[in-house]
């Protein structure tokens, strides 16, 4: 196994001709894909992986620096596709990872032939004529909470981004996800998310682009999908689904595994 195979906990699923990824987003770590992987396993080579900075990876490698901006996450895509020696792959991105694969992919178009989104967003943050979903002191307030106290703003934010039952396994899931991550490193990644603008780089994406959002989605309003569908440089397709929350595939997964199947296997052409 390499450095960086073994530094992300790679691991490689299935045997089937074409690969795809899954990449996690903030706060999660590769079991938050745990039921779509058993669909895909047959016909696919399933590549899983941590982002650094997830409580599964060693925190002595997160270099502050480096992820800094979410292009220290994009060249870690391409790192580990260029390690295992996969020419192209299709890549569902959940959350920050969406636009970490759509970053990867204006490097690097070759290596993917589409990237399927859930719960994608390229700025949180309103602007003039555009609606994120947060002003700066909703931000502000979120990362003085997550500083004073880390566990209970584990405690009260998981509910709140999973949506529905707040005894749910979902939440007790995501709840335990997110309380692994050391307090600091999960702070500067938040920031980072939450603070970053990509509206500037979505005309240079021009590999097919399959959004799929939550009708319900704490961090990301559904409005965001179709600014993400009009402003995208390639073909793209929006689905908006009937479910609740920021983790649909691990709160809703009967609802949300069809649908990213369906937009695993087919293109945007033949959707039409």
């Amino acid at each position: 196994m390499g450095i960086v195979e073994e530094a992300h906990n790679v691991k490689i699923l299935g045997t089937g001709d074409r690969s795809i990824v899954l990449a996690h987003g903030f706060g999660t770590d590769q079991s938050v894909w745990k039921h779509l992987v058993p669909h895909l396993v047959e016909d696919y080579k399933v590549v899983l992986f941590d982002n650094m900075g997830a409580g599964t990876t060693n925190p002595d490698y997160f270099d502050f620096e480096r992820y800094s901006t979410l292009e220290g996450y994009a060249y870690d895509v391409i790192a580990i596709l260029e390690e295992l020696q996969i020419p192209c792959c299709i890549y569902v991105g959940h959350s920050v990872s969406a636009m970490i694969g759509a970053i990867a992919s204006v490097a690097r178009p070759d290596l993917f032939t589409k990237l399927v989104t859930v719960s994608a967003s390229p700025r949180y943050l309103n602007d003039v004529d555009y609606y994120g979903g947060f002003e700066q002191e909703d931000l502000d307030q979120l990362f003085e909470a997550m500083r004073s106290n880390y566990k209970a703003w584990c405690s009260g934010f998981a509910p709140l981004a999973i949506g529905g039952d707040m005894d749910s396994v979902a939440v007790q899931e995501f709840s335990r996800t997110l309380f692994n991550m050391r307090p600091d490193i999960a702070l500067s990644v938040l920031q980072i998310i939450f603070q970053s603008d990509l509206r500037h780089m979505l005309p240079h994406v021009t590999v097919p682009c399959h959004i799929i959002q939550s009708m319900k989605d704490l961090a990301v309003p559904v409005v965001v999908s179709e600014y993400l569908h009009q402003n995208l440089g390639g073909e793209s397709i929006v689905e908006v689904m009937s479910t609740d929350g920021h983790l649909p595939q691990l709160s809703s997964p009967d609802v949300v595994i069809p649908v990213l199947l369906r937009h695993i296997c087919f293109d945007i052409s033949v959707d039409k």
